[in-house]
C-alpha cells in the first residue's frame, strides 16, 4: 500500500482544510522488569511507540478513534511536518468536517512495533548489546501490535474508544481489538482485510521476503551502518505495488506505452509501467527498513484471528458495532474474505454493515475511493457518537 502523497510548492493552499502542522510524539513503556510479553512468551522492552494525534480529547474523553495504519505505513496519518513535503498517509479522511472529523473526534494514530517509522524495531538499539537488533528482535503478531497500542490508549487515559478503523494490516489491527478488548471499543470500522491470509496471500509475502534475503547486502540482518539490501526491498516493493492495483487501474494508468521514443538499451524500462514499478521501489528504499519489512510481513501471515475455531465463536459477546468496507477490484484482499467477517458477525450477533464499494483501483482503494468511504463513515460514527454509545 502506497501514502497518497501529494507534493506542492504552497503549503498554505495545501493545508486548507487540513489538521496542518502536526508532530510526531514518543511514548515508552514495558520498562525492564516489567516487559511487554509477546505472543511467542518472548519479551521485549523498553518499548517505544511513534504517535501522532489530531483533534481535542473531550472531557468525558469519550470521542477517541484510533486509526491503524497498513505494512508501509506510520503515524503521520494527517497533516504536515514542518520539515516534510507530504501529507499524512489518510489526510483525504482526517480532518475538519472529513470523514474522521477532527472538530468532532480525537484522532491517534501509532507506528506498530517492528516497525521503523520511529517505534521500537529490528533497526532499533538493542540496550542489552547496544547493537541494532537486527534479527535479535523477537518476532511480532499483530495481537502484539495492538497490545503495544492499549498501553498508548491507557497512557492517553482513554478507558474506551468511540472506534478503530484502517485498512489491509490497519484492519487486522481493528479485528485484534475486538476480539482482545472488546469492552474497550464501541465500535470498529475494517477496510479491505482478512481474519487471515491465504495461501497466495502468504506466497506473495515469501516473495517479496525471499528478494530482500538474496541480496548480498542483507547480511543476515546486520547491514545497519555498512549498507542497505536495496535492490532486494526495491523488488519486495515492485511484487507488493502490483498487488495493490488491479489490471484495470494499470491498464488506465500505463497501458503499454513506452516513456522514452528512442530506443533504450537491452532491458532498460521502456514501458511506463516498467519505470512506474523501478521508481516506487527506489523511492520506498529511501523511507523504509528491510528487516522490519520481513518482521511486519511475517506478522502478516501468522495472524490468524480464528484460531483454529469458527470464526463467529471469536466473535461471541461482543457489543461493538461494525462497518465492514470492501472493494470490487481488490484481488489481494478479495470482498470474500470481508463476506466472511460479515458472516461471522451475523452468527454471533453482532450489529454489522457492510458496504462493497465499486471501484477500480484495485486494494489500494482505501486509501483513494475517499468520497464514498467519507460518507459511509461519517455517517457511521455519528450514528455510535451521538446515540448508540450512551445506550
Amino acid at each position: 500500500m502506497d501514502k497518497k502523497t501529494t507534493k506542492f510548492q504552497n503549503k498554505d493552499s495545501v493545508l486548507k482544510g487540513s489538521v496542518c502542522y502536526t508532530r510526531t510524539e514518543y511514548f515508552t513503556f514495558a520498562e525492564p522488569p516489567n516487559e511487554l510479553v509477546l505472543d511467542s512468551g518472548e519479551k521485549l522492552g523498553p518499548i517505544t511507540l511513534a504517535y501522532e494525534t489530531y483533534g481535542k480529547l473531550n472531557e468525558d474523553k469519550s470521542n477517541a478513534i484510533l486509526v491503524e495504519h497498513a505494512l508501509s505505513g506510520d503515524a503521520h496519518a494527517a497533516g504536515l511536518h514542518e520539515d516534510d513535503k507530504e501529507l499524512g498517509w489518510w489526510d483525504s479522511m482526517i480532518g475538519p468536517g472529513k470523514a474522521f472529523d477532527t472538530d468532532k473526534y480525537f484522532v491517534i494514530c501509532s507506528n506498530v512495533i517492528g516497525g521503523c517509522k520511529g517505534s521500537t524495531g529490528p533497526s532499533s538499539i538493542n540496550p542489552k548489546t547496544q547493537k541494532h537488533y537486527g534479527l535479535d528482535f523477537p518476532i511480532i503478531t499483530i495481537k502484539d501490535m495492538v497490545n503495544a497500542q492499549k498501553h498508548l490508549v491507557d497512557y492517553l487515559g482513554i478507558n474506551k474508544l468511540l472506534s478503530v478503523s484502517g485498512g489491509s494490516m490497519g484492519g487486522m489491527q481493528v479485528l485484534q481489538w475486538l476480539v482482545s478488548y472488546p469492552d474497550r471499543i464501541f465500535s470498529a470500522i475494517p477496510l479491505a482485510t482478512s481474519v487471515k491470509h491465504s495461501p497466495q496471500q502468504i506466497a506473495f509475502s515469501e516473495v517479496g521476503r525471499q528478494a530482500i534475503m538474496a541480496d548480498p547486502d542483507w547480511k543476515d540482518g546486520n547491514y545497519y551502518g555498512v549498507s542497505i539490501p536495496a535492490r532486494g526491498l526495491s523488488v519486495a516493493r515492485m511484487i507488493g505495488h502490483i498487488t495493490y492495483m488491479s489490471g484495470m487501474s494499470m491498464a488506465e494508468k500505463f497501458g503499454r506505452r513506452s516513456k522514452e521514443k528512442k530506443p533504450v538499451l537491452k532491458f532498460e524500462p521502456d514501458f511506463e509501467v516498467e519505470g512506474y514499478l523501478r521508481y516506487r521501489g527506489d523511492k520506498f528504499v529511501k523511507r523504509f527498513d528491510a528487516n522490519s519489512y520481513l518482521y511486519i510481513t511475517k506478522a502478516l501471515d501468522y495472524f490468524d484471528l480464528t484460531g483454529g475455531k469458527e470464526l463467529y465463536e471469536a466473535f461471541k459477546g461482543i457489543k461493538a458495532k461494525l462497518l465492514i468496507l470492501a472493494f470490487k477490484s481488490d484481488w489481494l484482499y478479495p470482498s470474500s474474505q470481508s463476506k466472511e467477517i460479515v458472516k461471522a458477525c451475523k452468527l454471533a450477533g453482532i450489529d454489522a454493515t457492510y458496504c462493497e464499494i465499486n471501484s477500480t483501483y484495485g486494494h489500494d482503494a482505501f486509501l483513494l475511493e475517499v468520497e464514498q468511504e467519507t460518507h459511509l463513515i461519517k455517517h457511521f460514527l455519528e450514528r455510535i457518537f451521538s446515540g448508540d454509545r450512551l445506550k
